[in-house]
């Protein structure tokens, strides 16, 4: 059912292409420049909204529990790791965090009203990966790291626009879910998974277990 938003957004682009050729080009030029205007504004709209259909079409359905993703840490030097994320597609990327425990983000969007009614899930997309230290004063005076996990190639970012509103609007939130900071250790393997709360992640092996341990 999530796919027929991005499909509902390209129709609506489509109209407004086929509206603003038929408005360009009816009809005597004795408007013409309200009619080009107007064309031209519609050619525009369009292009925007089949922008913002390709940035949508970039979140994952958001149905039960499941797995996002596996987080593995190597240590480089002290409050530093080389950090390895596997999606649940198995495409893999490396990072350097610095610090002391490790985030992973999200970017939600939750459907209202009549889109609930129809069965469409929220979707989300991964944001960042970010280290932290555990003292006030590292915080201030040492590196930080975020690393952008997976972002918007289309020049249009839908959820920012949904932030930007004072108020929700009444169809759609634009939330963040973000697994809460647990410890990179050396060694240390964890899985993250999403639920419509947001993200989780668990350990997956003695390194992660015992570093939790120690930390709790």
């Amino acid at each position: 059912m999530y796919i027929v938003i991005t499909f509902l957004i390209a129709v609506v682009a489509l109209f407004l292409v086929f509206w603003g050729a038929r408005v360009l080009l009816s009809g005597s030029w004795v408007m013409g420049f309200l009619r080009g205007s107007v064309g031209l504004v519609s050619f525009g709209l369009a292009l925007w909204i089949v922008l913002v259909a390709a940035d949508v079409y970039s979140y994952r359905n958001l149905g039960n529990e499941h797995s996002v993703g596996v987080v593995s840490f190597k240590k480089i030097a002290e409050q530093q790791f080389e950090v390895k994320f596997s999606d649940a597609d198995g495409i893999s990327q490396k990072f350097e965090l610095y610090g002391d425990q490790w985030q992973l983000d999200a970017r939600m969007l939750k459907w209202q009203g009549p889109l609930i009614r129809w069965g469409i899930e929220p979707a989300y997309r991964l944001d960042r990966l970010s280290g932290r230290y555990l003292t006030l004063q590292d915080e201030r005076v040492r590196e930080r790291s975020v690393h952008q996990i997976d972002g918007t190639n289309y020049g249009v970012d839908i959820w920012q626009f949904v932030r930007g509103f004072d108020k929700n609007l009444p169809f759609v939130d634009a939330v963040y879910g973000s697994a809460t900071f647990l410890p990179m250790e050396d060694g240390a393997v964890y899985e993250v998974r999403i639920s419509h709360s947001g993200l989780l992640a668990r350990p997956l092996n003695q390194q992660a277990t015992t570093a939790l341990d120690g930390w709790q």
